[in-house]
């Protein structure tokens, strides 16, 4: 695949990514929107769904990585390293405008919004604790890409597609069995991106956009990503 197909691949799949995975907990939380409170159930199959859609529209331009981490942890598999900054540009292009379009299309929400919005666009820890929060990442991430390098060994599930909805499935188990304690980014870019966007957004009473915990959905999952390269290169190689 050409360099241009990577890039905007992994584009237009990230923004996708964020725009239904984003527009899921804007839907949940924001007031006067038909899906208010719809709960937890709602946001994990959301984020699978998004998974869904994101990856299959990608896939035929740059393989759908669509995370740092799936990324990171394919280079650790193959040895390759030679791609990873450019993906990793069209996924933090790609996060960034997702995470826009949501705010574009819940508007009239925002603008009548009377509480902190963080939590539609980045992840945040029910009980901060950064060496609990980092581990839950790393945990999480790990079941992701350990599952996504395995489905290599079954090349039928590649020629089937088959691969993509076990990888959505896998997002929405993953929310609900391990996205509890910190809200499961497992994606870099998924939370950092999006939480620029908050900060600098015109959102009313948007609140703070939390800096301070911001390094661990990005150091978490690319730690989580390393171990299941590791694992991969050890275990199944």
């Amino acid at each position: 695949m050409s360099d241009s197909h990577i890039f905007f691949g992994e584009v237009i799949g990230t923004a996708l990514l964020i725009l239904l995975g984003g527009g899921v907990c804007a839907a949940v939380t924001l007031k006067r929107s038909k899906a208010e409170g719809a709960g937890w159930l709602a946001i994990t199959f959301g984020w699978g769904f998004a998974v869904l859609v994101a990856a299959y529209t990608s896939a035929s331009l740059s393989g759908a990585h669509l995370n740092p981490a799936v990324t990171i942890s394919i280079a650790v598999k193959t040895g390759d390293w030679s791609h990873v900054p450019l993906y990793l540009a069209g996924q933090f292009v790609g996060a960034a405008l997702g995470a826009l379009l949501v705010w574009l299309t819940y508007l009239g929400q925002f603008n009548q919004n009377d509480e902190p919005t963080l939590g539609i666009f980045a992840t945040g820890p029910e009980i901060r604790n950064p060496v609990q929060n980092l581990i839950t990442e790393a945990i999480g991430t790990t079941v992701l890409c350990l599952l996504i390098l395995t489905q290599g060994l079954n090349k039928e599930l590649g020629l089937s597609g088959m691969g993509i909805l076990i990888t959505a499935l896998t997002v929405v188990g993953i929310g609900l069995s391990l996205g509890g304690p910190t809200g499961y980014a497992i994606n870099p870019f998924r939370d950092l991106a999006p939480r620029l966007v908050h900060s600098l957004l015109p959102i009313p009473k948007k609140g703070e956009s939390d800096w301070g915990y911001a390094w661990i959905p990005v150091v978490g999952p690319i730690v989580g990503a390393l171990i299941a390269g590791g694992i991969y290169n050890a275990a199944f190689a």
